[in-house]
């Protein structure tokens, strides 16, 4: 029995949907060219840079940038380094975070989530003290104390970025479940014998998709800026690979001298972060059913 895909109550009003297109448009355009932009960019990276990342030349400390064609694009750092190459390098790293993040949390969310609200009772009960009990830390220091316990590590900062991350999927799936599983179809697959892990998977999960791409695509802008954040503090990944936050960290003191080496990781994050919010806010507006039923909501 092939599961059932929910559908709106009511279909956009025409006056509704004109209004909501031409934005919709100019989001979704906008913000899926700068993260088609940010993949391409961080999967191309070793052939985009024109420098190793972490070569030091002593020589050429602190040089402005030189434009184009020059050897020093966005110019150097205070070890000489090239701020091109290490702005390119950084973007595999956030890249490489900010969707392993979303997975990992992703599939924790969605599991908790769907299970709690479709049992209810006492597992309900205990998913939802769970829930209660690490939501109430707040998300960065969190990440601070869990790298500081592991140490640094890629795999400790995904771990940290994780930790409260499932919980957004967990509250809105269990939301949606508590209401999917009185449905007829469901109703229909158990009548016919369907076990209630099958049908969790065949038929519950399937209607979730929509609303979880929304929530990972918001996801993924917070764990970038999450990122970011304790590599600046300096409990993010080892010092030797290059990250947007920690070029932040290296230039905040040179900030009145060298206005480079802040300014282009600064705008990195700033316009990835950006064309990503962008981009989720149009699938939001999308998918959303009440801006089905209203046509409005921009």
């Amino acid at each position: 029995m092939q599961s059932l895909t929910l559908e709106s109550a009511t279909e956009t009003s025409p006056s509704g949907l004109a209004r909501l297109l031409p934005r919709l448009h100019v989001k979704a355009f906008t913000g899926g060219m700068i993260v088609i932009a940010f993949i391409l960019v961080g999967i191309l990276g070793p052939a985009l840079a024109p420098h190793d990342p972490n070569k030091q030349e002593l020589t050429a400390m602190m040089k402005a940038p030189q434009g184009v064609g020059a050897l020093h694009v966005l110019g150097t750092d205070n070890l000489g380094r090239d701020i091109f190459s290490r702005v390119i390098h950084g973007s595999r790293v956030s890249l490489l975070i900010a969707f392993a993040v979303v997975f990992v949390s992703g599939f924790i969310g969605i599991s908790l989530g769907a299970i709690s609200g479709y049992f209810g009772g006492k597992v309900d009960f205990l998913i939802q003290k769970l829930v209660e009990v690490i939501w109430a830390f707040p998300p960065l220091l969190l990440g601070i104390t869990i790298m500081a316990f592991l140490g640094q590590g890629l795999f400790n900062l995904i771990l940290a970025l994780v930790a409260q991350r499932w919980i957004p999927y967990c509250r809105v799936v269990r939301g949606q479940t508590l209401s999917l599983r009185s449905r007829d179809f469901v109703t229909a697959a158990r009548s016919l014998g369907s076990g209630n892990f099958k049908i969790i998977l065949r038929h519950i999960i399937p209607n979730l998709i929509q609303t979880s791409l929304v929530i990972g695509t918001f996801a993924m802008a917070s764990s970038i800026i999450a990122e970011a954040s304790l590599s600046f503090l300096g409990v993010g990944v080892p010092p030797e690979i290059p990250t947007w936050g920690t070029m932040l960290a290296d230039a905040r003191i040179y900030i009145s001298t060298a206005w480079w080496l802040p300014l282009f990781p600064g705008m990195c994050i700033f316009i990835t972060v950006l064309g990503i919010n962008l981009l989720g806010d149009a699938l939001r507006d999308l998918l959303d059913p009440r801006l089905k039923r209203t046509g409005s909501g921009i």
